[in-house]
Formats: C-alpha cells, sequence, structure tokens
C-alpha cells in the first residue's frame, strides 16, 4: 500500500488529464501491487506462505506461478476493456 499512498498525489491528475477514470486507477494499481506480493523479491506473500507450510522456497513459487498468469491476464484484459471496472457501479 505504501507505494500507492505515495505516488497517488503525483499520479492521480496525471490520470485525470490523460482521461482515464479514476474508479478504474483505482483498480488497476491494487491488481498490480497484488502481482507484486506473488513474485519475488518482493513477494511477501510467498514468503508468508514458505514459512506456513516449511515447503522450499521454490516449490511456493512453482505453486504461485499459475496464480501471477492469471493476473497478468486479468491485467492486459483490464487494460483493453477498462468498462469492466464501471460494470457493477453502472448498476447503481
Amino acid at each position: 500500500m505504501s507505494p500507492i499512498v505515495m505516488t497517488l498525489p503525483i499520479v492521480l491528475p496525471l490520470i485525470t488529464a490523460a482521461g482515464y477514470d479514476k474508479v478504474w486507477f483505482g483498480v488497476f494499481p491494487i491488481i498490480v501491487v497484488e502481482m507484486a506480493q506473488i513474485t519475488p523479491p518482493v513477494g511477501m506473500n510467498i514468503f508468508v506462505i514458505q514459512a506456513l507450510t516449511g515447503e522450499k522456497l521454490g516449490t511456493v513459487v512453482k505453486a504461485a506461478f499459475s496464480f501471477f498468469v492469471l493476473i497478468v491476464s486479468f491485467t492486459f484484459v483490464l487494460a483493453v476493456f477498462p468498462e469492466i471496472v464501471m460494470f457493477l457501479p453502472s448498476l447503481l
């Protein structure tokens, strides 16, 4: 969360000036941070799972790779079709 909190005051005016939706920009960095949480060297979630299970770090990384691929593909889908983010808010 700290990278988002530190960069948000600088990046948000640029994002809104570029014409992107603020809700989309709120969702997109959270997904990117989640992707960073399961990839080494930052991947805190990887280290927590490794400590809880007692498995080798390589085994945990291999097991998390499918989730990484899923998050990367979802990130591309959100970048190409940003209206997916606004589907539920538009129903309200």
